[in-house]
Parts: C-alpha cells; sequence; structure tokens
C-alpha cells in the first residue's frame, strides 16, 4: 500500500507534489498553534476557576465560623462538604441541603484527610460518579473544621470543546484553500519549466527555429521573477550554443560528402588514365614495340600525379588530426633564405613567369618546420604560375611586423573574382572550371598551404584586383635575430 503511495505521488505533476507539500507543512502548524491555543486556553479558564473556587471558600469559612451555615453562599452545581476534625480523622456534618453533597464523597473525604495531615489549601481535579469532572478545594475554616468545595469543569470542557471544533474547521477550510489557490498560483510560477518542457520537445523533433526553440523574456520580472529569467537566459544560450554547434557540424558534414565527391572524382581520372595506357602498353608490347617507352612514361607520370594527389590528401588528413599526432618537425631556420631557394627553384621551373624578390630583412630566424614552409612557398607561387598567362610578373618579399614575420607573393595576373576569394582555400576548388587538370592543378595548393601555415599558429590573408593579387603567410616571430635564439 505504501509502495503505491509513493508511486502515486512520484506520477503527480511537480505543482500539485508541491501543493501537497505545502499542505502537510500546513496542516503541521496549525496543528501546533491549535494545539498551543487549546492548551493555553484550558489552563487560563482553569486558573479563573481556581481562582473563584478561592474566593468563594473564604466568604463560605467566614460564613460557617459565624453562623455555622452556609446560607447565601453556595452556587448553583457546587458541592460543599464541612468536616470536623477528629483524632480518627475527618468526620463528614451533616449536610444543610442534601444536594450539597455528591453520591460519592470518597473523593472528598480523601482531599480533607489530605488538607488535614498538610495543613494547607489543596486543589485536585477528579471525576466524581454520577456527577462528571469537578475541580474540589479544600481548606480549613478553623481549627478542627475542614471545608471541601468541588466546582463542575462543564463549562470549561464545552468551551475547550467549541474552541477545538471552531480550529478544526477553520483550519480545514484554509488547508484547503491555500492548496488550491497555492496550486494555482505554482502553476502560474512553473509555467516557464512547462515552456521549456515544451521547448526540449521541439528540439527532440529538431526544430531549433527562433519562434520555437527561444523562450520570451520579461523585463518587468513577473511570471516567474529575476530567478526564472535567468534560468530562460541559460537556457536560451544553451540553445544558441546547440544550434550553433549543429550548423558547425551540418557544415563539416557537407564539407566532408563534397571532399570525399571530389577526392573520388580527383582520383578517377588518373586511375582510368593508368589503365588507358596499361591497356595501350599491353597492345604495344605485342604489336608497336618502338611505343612501348611513350607509353610507359605516361603510365609513370600519370602514377606520379596521383602519388603525389594522395601524398597531399594525407598531409590533409594528419594537419586535421594535429591535436593526436602532429605531422610538423620544428626548428631554428631563416626564412629569408627559405624564400630565396623557393625563388631559384620556380625561376629554373617557370621561366615564362619573370620573378622578382625585393630586398628585405636578413636574417628572419623562426621555429618552424623548414620543409612545410617551402612547400607552403613554393604552393603559392606554382598558383600564381598557373592562374596567370606567360608573361605575367611574380614576386616575393620577406617582411617582419610586431609579433609576426610575413612571406609576400604578389602576381600582376587578372586577379580573382570577388565570389571566389573566400573559396579559394577550399579542398578541390578551382575559381576557373573550365581549366584542365594538366594546368589547374588539383585545387588542394591553396588548401595544404593554409592548413601548415595553421598548423605553425599562423595565417593566410588574400587581397585581390585586377592587375594585383598578393597572398600574404604571416607566421608567429619573437623578433630575435641570429644571436637572439
Amino acid at each position: 500500500m505504501i509502495a503505491r503511495l509513493r508511486r502515486a505521488y512520484r506520477g503527480m505533476r511537480l505543482g500539485t507534489r508541491l501543493a501537497l507539500g505545502l499542505g502537510a507543512l500546513s496542516l503541521v502548524v496549525f496543528a501546533v498553534v491549535g494545539t498551543a491555543l487549546t492548551t493555553y486556553m484550558r489552563d487560563y479558564l482553569s486558573a479563573q476557576l481556581d481562582t473563584q473556587l478561592a474566593q468563594a471558600q473564604i466568604a463560605q469559612s467566614k460564613s460557617i465560623a459565624d453562623y455555622g451555615t452556609l446560607t447565601g453562599k453556595k452556587y448553583y452545581s457546587w458541592y460543599y462538604a464541612v468536616y470536623d476534625v477528629k483524632d480518627g480523622g475527618p468526620e463528614l456534618r451533616r449536610p444543610e441541603d442534601p444536594a450539597d453533597l455528591p453520591k460519592d464523597v470518597d473523593d472528598l473525604t480523601a482531599l480533607a484527610s489530605a488538607q488535614t495531615a498538610a495543613h494547607t489549601e489543596l486543589l485536585r481535579t477528579e471525576y466524581l460518579r454520577g456527577a462528571g469532572t469537578y475541580r474540589l478545594r479544600a481548606c480549613e475554616v478553623k481549627p478542627g473544621v475542614v471545608l471541601v468545595s468541588a466546582a463542575p469543569m462543564d463549562e470549561i470542557q464545552d468551551t475547550v470543546g467549541q474552541l477545538i471544533t471552531i480550529q478544526v474547521v477553520t483550519f480545514a477550510l484554509a488547508l484547503l484553500a491555500l492548496v488550491v489557490f497555492g496550486r494555482r498560483m505554482l502553476r502560474r510560477g512553473l509555467k516557464p519549466l512547462s515552456d521549456m518542457a515544451t521547448t526540449a520537445h521541439g528540439i527532440a523533433s529538431h526544430d531549433l527555429t527562433e519562434s520555437a526553440a527561444r523562450l520570451p523574456l520579461r523585463a518587468d520580472g513577473r511570471d516567474g521573477g529575476p530567478e526564472v529569467d535567468e534560468l530562460r537566459t541559460a537556457f536560451n544560450t544553451m540553445l544558441e550554443h546547440i544550434d550553433d554547434s549543429l550548423a558547425v557540424r551540418a557544415e563539416a558534414e557537407q564539407r566532408l560528402r563534397r571532399f570525399v565527391a571530389d577526392a573520388s572524382h580527383e582520383l578517377r581520372t588518373p586511375l582510368m588514365s593508368v589503365r588507358g595506357y596499361a591497356d595501350l602498353f599491353q597492345y604495344a608490347a605485342a604489336n608497336a614495340p618502338e611505343e612501348r617507352e611513350r607509353h610507359l612514361a605516361r603510365l609513370r607520370a600519370e602514377a606520379a600525379r596521383m602519388g603525389v594527389l594522395l601524398d597531399d590528401l594525407l598531409l590533409l588528413a594528419r594537419l586535421d588530426a594535429a591535436e593526436v599526432e602532429t605531422p610538423l618537425r620544428l626548428q631554428d631556420a631563416d626564412l629569408v633564405e627559405l624564400v630565396c631557394q623557393a625563388a631559384d627553384a620556380f625561376r629554373a621551373g617557370r621561366p615564362d613567369h619573370p620573378l622578382t624578390v625585393p630586398a628585405g630583412p636578413r636574417p628572419v630566424m623562426l621555429r618552424m618546420d623548414p620543409l612545410r614552409i617551402r612547400q607552403v612557398v613554393d604552393n603559392l607561387l606554382t598558383n600564381a604560375a598557373v592562374h596567370t598567362p606567360a608573361g605575367t610578373k611574380v614576386s616575393v618579399e620577406v617582411g617582419v611586423a610586431p609579433g609576426w614575420a610575413e612571406v609576400r607573393v604578389t602576381d600582376t595576373g587578372p586577379g580573382i573574382p570577388p565570389d571566389d576569394r573566400d573559396r579559394v582555400f577550399d579542398r578541390f576548388y578551382r575559381v576557373d572550371k573550365a581549366r584542365s587538370r594538366d594546368r589547374g592543378g588539383s585545387g588542394l595548393g591553396l588548401a595544404v598551404a593554409q592548413s601548415l601555415v595553421r598548423a605553425h599558429g599562423g595565417r593566410i590573408e588574400l587581397s585581390s584586383e585586377p592587375g594585383s593579387t598578393v597572398f600574404t603567410v604571416c607566421l608567429p616571430w619573437n623578433g630575435a635575430g641570429p644571436s637572439g635564439r
């Protein structure tokens, strides 16, 4: 039974449970207040009755001492017993009126005996058979005479009973009103939590729109107060973070799908070329031996091209997982010397693009991976040559700024359209979609360059307009020279 009640209580709504808890607490408070008030009233009325008994016995004792009777000193429904104290104990006098004595006088006689032994006034509450509960008081009228008076307590009991009834009815109505109206107030106060639950259900159904997944804030502090507004703010902030995280995740998944599709497409072309040249080589080996070397050379070229593409993909994958495994081998190296070496290689391989290297600071020592930074410079120079017509001037320059060392690669080509500038660093992205792969590359050069620079803690900036396209590589630099390391 108790377990069933517990389950029923746990199944209630929070507002109902709080209202019941508040009602139980109020019931305890009402019980304590009612008990204290009833006890105080009973004691107060009992004290008043004791005072009335004492005052009445003073007058009654004087009447007995002077006239030997209680005429005119009696109270309705009171009992009176006069005892003469002798050696054998108190002896009851014959009453003036038989109604002055109850049917059973043993309790009155016992109190008279106790007073005789104690020689002081005594008070006692007794239940007299056939009469009810009475308050008894014994006092000495004069030496050898004891008066015992008994006052009924029916009025006290009736008053206390009425008080208890009034308290029970009043407290029951107050408790009922408290539970009913308290439940309404709690429901109103907990309404923001219900709104949050509704919003959470909306989130569960992947509805993160502004109207469905945000809680309104009240500037006047109503409907929950500042604490609920703080909870609303925290909840909305959490939803914004979740929304942003889901957007980033969706974008990352989209980029991953696009990357996989582009990689599959890029690998498909050299693989089909390798297959075709392998078939041609097999045919030439049987029918035209003089063509074998030419087909074999094309096979090697396609295999080398596919190897470069796979190396770039592997490098990008390792850079994406840099928090687990870094592909960099850092050492102190001179950036100016590295750029000069890249310029010499470019002049040898691209004689149709005149290259200039303006004088800059010598040397610029950096903590870097020389092979990877050389790869960045080579990619930027190759990009300038591939995407500009023959005869376009190219320059590479090393500069320094507070905290940074910079490498600027500039060409005087037609520039990059504004719509393409934000995507030139995406993997497999080509500005000119019609450009052939032999001339336009795989679309990974700038993506690899940006990833390598970021792995060094730097960045690549692009500015382009017709006649001037500038790629600026910024690498962290502590400003130390050769002797300052």
